[in-house]
């Protein structure tokens, strides 16, 4: 479901490997839409470690929400699980495979943190400092816009729209 498409985007899943991915997909998709494709990587990887955490350590369910807002010139990404244990930042031994993902989240970020949501869970946040005006240029330019021809060849001289689809 997404709500507000211009500013604001929220999905609830199921945090298991699979949707993981088709969660940050959908980020970096919305990233994308909003014109921050600089925040795309850092976005990404921070939601994949907050859900990676739901997964891993949630309680008694792996249901949880992502939201991303946009907020002036910061964007912020926040997972709610309905686990009411607060997660610990650890310092892991060089070897672990393990126990970086907050401190990851923590390098990436300008900001982060968690709400306590007592019996009904938590809420783990980051923000991510956005270009200023992401949304006053459009995504590509307007056809017909100031005489503009997008395809038109060298000579002037443009070939008639056409559609590939029948009907």
């Amino acid at each position: 479901m997404i709500s507000q498409p211009s500013r604001h985007c929220t999905v609830e899943l199921q945090a298991l490997p699979s949707r993981i991915g088709q969660v940050r997909r959908i980020v970096s998709a919305q990233l994308r839409y909003w014109h921050l494709d600089p925040l795309i990587d850092q976005a990404a990887l921070g939601v994949t470690e907050l859900l990676a955490n739901v997964h891993r350590h949630a309680e008694p369910d792996k249901t949880c929400t992502v939201e991303i807002e946009l907020l002036l010139e910061r964007l912020m990404v926040s997972v709610h699980d309905h686990d009411p244990r607060l997660p610990v930042v650890t310092e892991a031994d060089p070897f672990e495979t393990c126990g970086r993902g907050l401190a990851m989240v923590a390098a990436v970020s300008e900001s982060w943190g968690v709400q306590s949501q007592g019996d009904a869970g938590k809420v783990v946040w980051f923000t991510l400092c956005a270009p200023s005006s992401p949304l006053t240029a459009p995504a590509y330019p307007v056809y017909g816009a100031d005489g503009a021809q997008p395809f038109a060849a060298d000579t002037g001289a443009h070939a008639p729209a056409r559609s590939a689809v029948a009907g």
